[in-house]
This record gives structure tokens, sequence and C-alpha cells, in this order.
């Protein structure tokens, strides 16, 4: 089953989502509900979902970058994303941490922004720790395209879309992106645009 993915515009995606407890975290109910938001995600298909990108202002986000989602990209590519497979995560009530200064700017997207693409400057490196699955406190730390990820999913549990900290000039659809800037370094992009 794949639920409906909200859009941008549903005021859920911009309220702050509420904690769950670890009773609520090991009920039917939720652990049902992890199950349909990794085959949403899937489906869609993307590399995380937010519960309010479900309809749920909930602290809970699912996560998982897959072999085949990587796999027709070029070891540069990779390399310059810093994108390896990621496995599933369950993140629940996340407290997300910047680590050091170095920040990077790529093109991101958004399942509740169907079609559209920016550059957008995220934090290279950060902690989380968190809740999983099975109500267990977590940690961990990441670098390169999974931060990325999670300061993306995370925003969308404090009701922050990836429009809020774009680079404005730069918003495009995904055909425009892919037939005018997809093969373009990030500062030919930003000077193209007037960026600097």
């Amino acid at each position: 089953m794949k639920l409906k993915i909200v859009q941008a515009g549903d005021p859920v995606l911009r309220q702050q989502s509420r904690a769950l407890t670890k009773k609520e975290i090991s009920s039917a109910s939720i652990q049902y509900l992890i199950e349909l938001m990794r085959n949403t995600m899937r489906e869609a298909p993307g590399v995380g979902l937010a519960a309010p990108q479900i309809g749920q202002s909930l602290q809970l986000a699912v996560i998982e970058d897959r072999p085949e989602y990587i796999a027709d990209h070029s070891t540069e590519e990779l390399a310059l994303y810093q994108r390896a497979i990621i496995p599933f995560h369950v993140i629940i009530n996340p407290k997300l941490m910047v680590v050091g200064n170095s920040s990077a700017v790529f093109f991101e997207g958004c399942l509740s922004l169907a079609g559209f693409s920016a550059l957008v400057k995220r934090s290279r490196r950060v902690a989380v720790e968190y809740l999983d699955e099975h109500a267990q406190r977590q940690g961990l730390q990441a670098s390169g395209w999974f931060a990325r990820i999670l300061q993306h999913e995370i925003d969308h549990l404090q009701g922050c879309l990836y429009i809020d900290r774009m680079e404005t000039r730069s918003f495009s659809s995904f055909d425009n992106m892919g037939r005018h800037w997809k093969d373009l370094p990030i500062e030919n992009v930003r000077a193209a645009l007037g960026l600097g």
C-alpha cells in the first residue's frame, strides 16, 4: 500500500510536529505507519520521507538511499556529492547538530514539491540523536549526501521546506534543470544565474 504524499500549500507541512512517546513508537499503529512510509518512499521513489509529507504531524522520518538509486551515477559524481548507499533508517524525535562550518551547495528536490528543484546550501557534516523504531536511543554522524538528507527530512519535522533555504534564482522544473544545468559544475550554474 502507498500513502498519498501531500504537496506544498498543505498546512501540515508548515506545522511543528509533535514528539512521539516510547509507548506510541511501540504501538501497532506507529509500526504500521513506519512500514507504509517505507513502501511509499520506495515507490515514489525517494531517499527520505517525513510524516508531515503523508499528512501526519509527527516527529518521524524514514531514510534510505538504495543501490539502484546511485547505479547510474559516475564515480566522479558520487565522489563530488559524497554519496553512498544508506541503509534503511527510522528517525524519531531527532536532535540535529551541525559539525564544523563546512557547507556545500547542490540541487535538491522534494516529494512534496513534485517536479521542481533548486540549489540549497547545507552543512557537510551533522550529528543526530534520535529514537529508532524500537524506541531505542541512537546517535549517528553523517557527512555529504547523507547529512543533506538528514537536514532535509528533519527540516520537515519543524515545518520547513527546502524552498525556505534555496537560492531562489535557481528554482527550476526538473525538466529545465536537466536540460540546462544537470551536467554543469555548480559554480558555473551559480555564475550563469547571477548568484556570484
